[in-house]
């Protein structure tokens, strides 16, 4: 089968825990792009934050059609800025949201289409966050000052996986409105019903005239999972989280700072 479309998770997965992407998987994307593929980095982080740190490393930056799905599928982009496809919380929702957390001992992050706003963050927290996103400290007690603008997401940040997996329970009464996943063994993440990464790879494929079958997603946690189940071949880097390597057709030898989605595209996608 000839793979025609690699969607790739950024961090842990494509990106090492340096915040690199290993020369490997570049030489092996380039080969894969040469040879009429499509590259589609597929992240929960926004489309303006991957600008310099990976567009421009991958040499997608500005291209026309070639694509970044971001937000976790709630935002769909040619890079070069083109919007395809939006899809907002709803106010209230959002609202919900941000004033739970802040009953919780938790970094809250609040996504629109070019800001992250940020509340509740501590010292180790805003060091992980700064190495990876231009943030807009807030102290905030309500999202009144965005109503009438786009929240694409919100997530809560911990570095203590087990308590937010404790809390997940708590948004039992609102999960028939929202997907919730989890990211980087540190992130809780919502997004709109019906939003994720698999839907997102789908809504692509039907954009661009290519069967799904046709596909590879890389993935190493559970905001990858939709998409790992979507695409044709759902592969993950060795450092993936045991529950979501359950549902992987291939799990490589290498990690992400090993070159695992190179890994990857050689075997499975290079002529």
């Amino acid at each position: 089968m000839g793979y025609k479309l690699i969607a790739s998770d950024l961090d842990e997965t494509l990106i090492g825990h340096d915040r690199k992407i290993n020369q490997r998987n570049l030489d092996a994307i380039r080969k894969f792009t040469e040879q009429g593929g499509k590259f589609v980095p597929t992240t929960g982080r926004g489309f303006v934050s991957i600008q310099e740190d990976t567009l421009e490393t991958l040499g997608l930056r500005g291209l026309e059609d070639q694509y970044t799905i971001s937000y976790n599928g709630g935002m769909i982009n040619e890079n070069d800025g083109k919007l395809f496809k939006l899809t907002p919380l709803p106010f209230d929702l959002a609202q919900e949201l941000f004033k739970r957390g802040l009953t919780y001992p938790v970094g809250i992050h609040v996504y629109t289409p070019d800001t992250v706003y940020v509340m509740n963050m501590t010292d180790e927290m805003m060091e992980v966050v700064e190495g990876r996103l231009r943030v807009t400290v807030s102290e905030e007690k309500s999202l009144d000052f965005l109503r009438g603008q786009q929240i694409v997401k919100i997530l809560y940040d911990n570095p203590d996986f087990a308590y937010l997996k404790r809390i997940r329970q708590d948004f039992e009464d609102v999960e028939d409105r929202l997907e919730i996943s989890y990211s980087s063994n540190r992130y809780l993440e919502f997004n709109p019903k019906g939003v994720d990464k698999g839907t997102g790879l789908k809504l692509l494929c039907e954009k661009l005239g290519i069967d799904i079958k046709d596909t590879i997603a890389i993935g190493d946690n559970f905001n990858d999972l939709a998409m790992i189940k979507a695409a044709g071949l759902g592969a993950g880097v060795a450092n993936v989280d045991p529950d979501v390597a359950k549902d992987c057709d291939y799990v490589a030898e290498s990690d992400c700072d090993q070159g695992g989605v190179a890994e990857i595209i050689e075997k499975f996608a290079l002529k």
